[in-house]
């Protein structure tokens, strides 16, 4: 597998990074995953606008330009040996230069960022398992304030997730102030006599490009739908509950903390949502 480090694309065995690089002392870096179907980065210009947006929440200036970034991801797209990708890019504030402190938490100056990028196979779920739908857990959302960040300090969540792990569930769904944020790594949408519920983006939440999606395709095919705040009561009263990510697609919630969604099986909102999705993706994102 070829993976691209600092200027240059090269066998993953042989990229190496520094020990005191900041993202491995503080976690002082951010992230951006972006899909791609039969070659094709999936608005890729989304990614990009949404990974400015987290390079200036930490104050770290992005190392390239859009057309730079484009030219990069297409290269590394075309080296691996498998059509559907999910490309991680990961940009920290670098490791600081000779004479600074080793570790310090003010930001070094002069240090160059890093910039590391790899591929991975796109595995997304099957029919049957959409079919079949998961089970959730919830949890108070005890993450810090600036979850529209994509940082790649994810401790919290990956806690978060492992609640579900150990209850061999799919997903947390959680919950601030009485209030629904997302899962710990999707977001998540609630169906009540057949209006479409989804929080609104905020501070308090990362919007993923699925969620737009799915909320275009609502208004597109005249799907009732609201974006708006949605209290713990909604959620667990829903008739549907759904989680949405560009592996997990459209993926009905069944269970929730051991009791049944509506009737504990795929609903007719999330069935018709997932086949408007697959058509989508059949139609633009592989076109």
């Amino acid at each position: 597998m070829s993976v691209y480090l600092n200027g240059r694309f090269l066998p993953l065995a042989a990229a190496k990074v520094s020990v005191l690089d900041r993202g491995f002392v503080f976690g002082d870096g951010v992230y951006e995953l972006v899909p791609v179907y039969s070659r094709k980065p999936f608005r890729l210009d989304d990614h990009l606008r949404r990974l400015q947006g987290s390079l200036d929440g930490i104050r770290l200036a992005n190392p390239h330009g859009v057309a730079a970034w484009r030219d990069l991801i297409l290269q590394l797209v075309e080296l691996q040996d498998f059509d559907d990708q999910s490309i991680y890019i990961q940009v920290t504030r670098g490791t600081p230069v000779e004479g600074q402190p080793l570790r310090d938490h003010a930001f070094p100056k002069g240090a160059p960022p890093t910039v590391f990028m790899f591929a991975q196979p796109l595995v997304t779920a099957t029919p049957v398992q959409k079919a079949a739908g998961v089970c959730a857990v919830s949890a108070v959302d005890n993450r810090w304030l600036r979850c529209n960040i994509k940082a790649i300090s994810l401790l919290a969540n990956l806690l978060l997730r492992q609640q579900a792990v150990d209850a061999d569930c799919a997903e947390t769904v959680m919950l601030r102030d009485g209030y629904l944020t997302e899962g710990a790594a999707s977001n998540i949408f609630v169906v009540k006599d057949g209006v479409l519920r989804a929080p609104p983006p905020s501070n308090l939440m990362l919007t993923g490009i699925t969620y737009d999606v799915v909320l275009e395709l609502a208004a597109a095919h005249g799907i009732p739908h609201e974006v708006r705040a949605i209290s713990e009561a909604e959620v667990r009263s829903a008739d549907e509950v759904w989680m949405t990510s560009s592996t997990r697609e459209v993926m009905a919630i069944v269970k929730l903390d051991g009791a049944p969604v509506g009737a504990g099986v795929p609903g007719p909102l999330a069935m018709r949502m997932d086949a408007l999705y697959q058509t989508f993706k059949q139609q633009v994102m592989r076109s």
